[in-house]
């Protein structure tokens, strides 16, 4: 207000003192003052400036960089007071998160919010992303103390993925950000005792990456039947951070596995196409043209046999194929790519499907509880067929596996699998300086926990 009165006096005074204005100073000042807005003070000030230089010659001694000067000062000045007269939002922040069964309306009505709100927040650009919540996500309301509007609402989808609805008007602006975790590279070795799951907890590894492990290393060693006490691991592995926290392990980029005191290798390549494959040290694909087993989980209930006893003929007929026992629903892979030669049901097979990769390999699966592809359709390798169940001639749910090389039927388990493509040749160079940069790392590491090992023996 002060500054106000100081623009006036200066601009009334450069007026009365023009020919042909009589104004009433003292009577009109108080009026002017209460009536005029800083922005309409401000034009008077410049009007009067010019009115001032028209009309009137110049007194003695002005100086016209000192009104500059001193009208850039009384701008500062109004800037600064507008600043301080900003009105501020006493914001309260609600939390909610998401249960089993939740959606935005409901999290909405416990934070105190209108239906009004909920519908203009799904109506804005990113609103899609809210249809679906899943439990423990996070949702945060910004309500603003005074009236109890809703100012901002953020939906934590993840650490890395979050949402904003900011309110401007009778609308919400809504933006997705996307946040980049810090990654870096841990160590972990481990030696079995009974089973590959119960060394990987030992050498504290999630599931996730034992799994990996086993996946890595699956078309070389059965993970079943070949594992030995003594066995042993180590590998190279991501990790995600952010803002301190642990999110969670990334791919394994280096792995040794030794088995019957033989040693597999293998690191982690993604070739200037971006795709991305482990393979040997040598360039070779550690993935086969076909999985050893088209499941994950099972027991061999029934092995190659071409002279067993049916289980419910009595007879000897020859068993072509292994029987792998699991559950109801598990699902079954496609061993390798190809395209679905049959799939159909019949008495003796149940629910069945015949697979034929190339001219020289033949994969059947019987006695499905359901099948997910259909005849003449391309199947990738490790894409799900369908599920294991007992249909057909079966005394309880299990996959019978089949594997034909030129229509002769082989053991699944021994037969030897063609590999898959090795590392091109214009690829060698670059992938041998992956190579040498990820085992050195490996190699220091457990050199690193070695020596660590033997001081704490000899303590």
């Amino acid at each position: 207000m002060i500054l106000r009165a100081r623009i006036l006096d200066r601009s009334l005074i450069e007026l009365n003192s023009m020919r042909g204005w009589q104004l009433q100073y003292s009577v009109i000042r108080p009026l002017i003052i209460k009536l005029m807005s800083k922005r309409a003070l401000m034009l008077i000030a410049i009007a009067s400036f010019i009115l001032a230089v028209a009309c009137d010659p110049r007194p003695e001694g002005f100086s016209g960089e000192a009104t500059i000067l001193e009208t850039l000062d009384i701008e500062h000045q109004i800037g600064a007071d507008a600043s301080n007269e900003m009105p501020t939002i006493d914001l309260t922040w609600k939390s909610q998160t998401v249960s089993s069964g939740d959606n935005l309306s409901m999290l909405a009505q416990r934070a105190g919010l209108s239906a009004q709100e909920v519908y203009l927040i799904s109506r804005s650009k990113q609103g899609k992303s809210l249809r679906n919540l899943f439990p423990d996500e996070i949702i945060r309301f910004a309500i603003n103390s005074k009236n109890g509007d809703l100012v901002e609402m953020q939906y934590e989808k993840s650490p890395l993925e979050i949402y904003t609805f900011t309110a401007q008007g009778n609308r919400f602006l809504s933006k997705k950000i996307l946040r980049e975790p810090e990654i870096i590279t841990s160590y972990r070795e481990g030696q079995i005792d009974q089973s590959l799951y119960l060394a990987g907890k030992k050498a504290q590894l999630p599931d996730k990456t034992v799994m990996e492990l086993a996946n890595i290393f699956g078309w070389d060693i059965d993970f079943v039947f070949d594992i030995r006490a003594g066995d042993s691991f180590a590998l190279l592995f991501e990790e995600q951070y952010i803002d301190g926290q642990h999110l969670g392990t990334g791919n394994i980029l280096a792995a040794s596995f030794t088995n019957r005191n033989k040693t597999y290798n293998a690191v982690r390549y993604k070739d200037s196409n971006g795709q991305t494959s482990y393979y040997t040290p040598d360039g070779l694909s550690m993935r086969k043209a076909f999985l050893r087993t088209p499941l994950d989980i099972f027991r061999i209930s029934s092995g190659f046999n071409l002279r067993r006893k049916h289980p419910i003929h009595k007879k000897i007929k020859a068993h072509r194929g292994v029987d792998y026992a699991a559950p109801t629903g598990t699902p079954v892979y496609a061993s390798g790519d190809g395209r679905v030669l049959e799939a159909g049901y019949s008495r003796a097979n149940g629910n069945y499907i015949f697979i034929q990769h190339g001219q020289t390999y033949t994969t059947k699966y019987l006695h499905l509880s359901r099948k997910s592809v259909r005849t003449g359709q391309t199947v990738k390798q490790r894409q799900v067929i369908g599920k294991v169940g007992a249909t057909g001639y079966a005394t309880g749910p299990h996959l019978h596996y089949e594997f034909l090389v030129n229509g002769v039927h082989r053991n699944p388990r021994t037969v030897s699998l063609p590999k898959a493509n090795p590392i091109p040749e214009a690829e060698k160079e670059r992938f041998s300086v992956v190579v040498t940069t990820l085992f050195d790392q490996l190699a220091k590491n457990r050199q690193a926990d070695k020596l660590a090992m033997q001081a704490m023996d000899t303590e």
